[in-house]
């Protein structure tokens, strides 16, 4: 299954900046005919209106307002990609007097929002062909590092969501695409305290190969392939394989 956005409509949420912005652009570089940037607030979008024209569509999205999911799904029923690209981060270690906290913030967003956005918009993508939903997970899903162990756990967690998103959503035809970036220039690569980071581009464009090229997995940047270089025989003898076995 393989998807080309070349004269499609594209929704991206966090579109206004860092890694949404470059999937934006790149969507738009690519041929997409719309993309509708999915914002908390619209008129964060402004500047990529100001420069792309009619071509960008605001249109608002907060992950921990459920009703803006479901209107805006509504909205727009002309979607053929949804990248879920929104996401929050905590540093917070397992043992932090603040873990349960952030890792309940974390969830909602990174993980029932996630889960929100699919179920609003997957009857969309079938009406529509069935297209493809792009999921934003991290290399933090596979491996966690301890100084932001509860945004790690949240992240296995999505990257869970996502392989069942998979294998759910095949049958109507849509193609489901797991990214899993390493330290990337953006905020939140700030933020987590990453001093080497790669261009939030170099994620915008592999998302758009494994898209063009019907892979589950993406693997951007040079952190991001040596981890997924390790990982890949699991990847497809036990993650992308179709095992029939219930779990014990």
């Amino acid at each position: 299954m393989t998807f080309d956005v070349k004269n499609k409509t594209v929704l991206v949420t966090g579109a206004n900046r860092g890694i949404g912005k470059a999937i934006l652009e790149e969507a738009l570089q690519r041929g997409a005919a719309k993309v509708y940037a999915a914002v908390r607030n619209i008129e964060s979008a402004a500047p990529l209106v100001a420069e792309h024209g009619d071509k960008v569509v605001p249109i608002r999205i907060d992950l921990d307002d459920p009703s803006s999911i479901t209107a805006a799904a509504e909205n727009a029923t002309d979607v053929d990609a949804v990248v879920n690209n929104a996401g929050v981060l905590k540093t917070s270690s397992a043992v932090a007097a603040d873990a349960i906290e952030s890792l309940q913030f974390e969830m909602n967003a990174n993980v029932y929002g996630l889960i929100r956005v699919a179920q609003a918009f997957a009857p969309v993508l079938k009406a529509n062909g069935g297209g493809a939903i792009v999921q934003l997970n991290s290399v933090a899903s596979v491996k966690t590092f301890a100084n932001f162990a509860t945004y790690c756990a949240s992240k296995a967690a999505s990257y869970s969501i996502t392989q069942g998103l998979r294998e759910t959503l095949r049958d109507q035809g849509t193609q489901v695409v797991s990214v899993h970036p390493g330290p990337i220039d953006t905020d939140m690569g700030a933020a987590a305290g990453f001093d080497e980071s790669a261009s939030p581009s170099s994620v915008a464009t592999e998302i758009f190969n494994a898209l063009a090229e019907g892979r589950f997995h993406a693997w951007p940047d040079p952190v991001a392939q040596q981890i997924g270089g390790a990982y890949q025989s699991f990847a497809e003898n036990v993650v992308e394989s179709d095992m029939e076995e219930s779990p014990a």
